[in-house]
């Protein structure tokens, strides 16, 4: 399952950006229990890892200039088919494209990355 832009998509989201704020759509899926690379924190729960990067990438959000708009469970399918993939829904605002590709690249934020690759199962990035 997906949780990494390929380089096309990044490419996209270049070639769209008609510059200045842009929001991004998360639906996250977590891991039952977390996977770290190294085997620490074996017992925490994919929610808990990612939350350890959810707290670190906020501040480094707030820096920017954005924001988080939205944050919270997926309840309940109102309308489609099957079953609620999602756990978590969020809107995130950047001041631009460029904000958030160089929050993405930036040595601060790989330090917490590391959380999120622990925590998350599957990712759709939807920029709105």
């Amino acid at each position: 399952m997906a949780t990494q832009p390929r380089r096309e998509q990044i490419e996209a989201l270049l070639e769209n950006d008609k510059e200045g704020p842009i929001r991004m759509l998360n639906l996250l899926k977590f891991k039952a229990f977390a996977e770290y690379g190294d085997g620490i924190d074996t017992k925490l729960s994919g929610f808990e890892a990612y939350q350890r990067y959810a707290v670190e990438v906020t501040k480094i959000i707030n820096k920017l200039g954005g924001e988080l708009v939205f944050n919270g469970q997926a309840n309940t399918l109102v309308i489609g088919d099957g079953e609620l993939e999602w756990d978590l829904v969020s809107i995130v605002e950047y001041p631009s494209v460029a904000a958030f590709i160089g929050m993405t690249s930036s040595e601060e934020y790989k330090k917490i990355h590391v959380h999120r690759k622990a925590g998350l199962e599957h990712q759709l990035l939807v920029q709105c």
